[in-house]
C-alpha cells in the first residue's frame, strides 16, 4: 500500500467514523473463510459493515471524532463494525460470537462513551431502532383503535335496541 492508498483509507476511515452511531472492535482469534463470510453477511443483514483496518490507519482516521476514545483497543490483529443505528452493530457481532470462540469483542463507542466488552453486550440486548419504532406506532395506534371501538360501540347498541324492538313489535 503506497502513502497515496493510506491517505484515501484514512480519509474514507474517517468519513465512516464521523457518520456512524456504534463502532465495535473485535479481535480475530483464527476466524476461517468461511465464517468470514459468514460473519459479514449478518453484519451486512443488519445494516451495519465490517471491515477489517490497519490499526495504524484506523488510529489516524478516529482522530477529531467522536471515537478517540477506541484506540486503546486497536492492538493486534482487529476488525472494526460499525453501523448509524446504535444497536445493529453490537447486535450481529455478539451473536455471532456466542456461535465460536474465534472472534473476541474488545469494546467498542457509542458516539463519545467508550465501552468494554460487557458494555458492547449490553448494548446488543437493547431493542433495535427498527424494533423500538414499530413498538412506538404500536402504542401510537393503539388509542386510536380504541377511541374508534367506543365510538362505534354505543351506535351498535341502539342498533342492537331497535332491532329487539323492532322484533318484539312483529310478533
Amino acid at each position: 500500500m503506497d502513502r497515496s492508498q493510506k491517505a484515501d483509507s484514512v480519509a474514507q476511515l474517517n468519513a465512516v467514523f464521523n457518520e456512524v452511531g456504534v463502532v465495535v472492535i473485535t479481535r480475530n482469534l483464527g476466524l476461517s473463510v468461511a465464517q468470514s463470510t459468514v460473519l459479514r453477511g449478518k453484519v451486512r443483514d443488519a445494516g451495519a459493515t465490517y471491515k477489517v483496518a490497519k490499526n495504524r490507519l484506523a488510529k489516524l482516521a478516529i482522530q477529531d471524532t467522536n471515537y478517540e476514545g477506541i484506540g486503546e483497543f486497536l492492538t493486534g490483529p482487529t476488525a472494526i463494525a460499525t453501523s448509524v443505528d446504535p444497536v445493529a452493530a453490537a447486535k450481529a457481532i455478539v451473536d455471532f460470537a456466542k456461535t465460536t470462540d474465534k472472534i473476541e469483542i474488545v469494546g467498542g463507542a457509542m458516539g463519545a462513551l467508550v465501552l468494554n466488552a460487557e458494555g458492547v453486550k449490553a448494548l446488543a440486548s437493547m431493542p433495535s431502532l427498527d424494533e423500538l419504532r414499530a413498538k412506538l406506532i404500536g402504542l401510537v395506534q393503539a388509542p386510536a383503535t380504541k377511541i374508534a371501538q367506543l365510538s362505534t360501540a354505543p351506535a351498535a347498541k341502539l342498533a342492537r335496541v331497535f332491532g329487539a324492538y323492532a322484533a318484539k313489535d312483529a310478533a
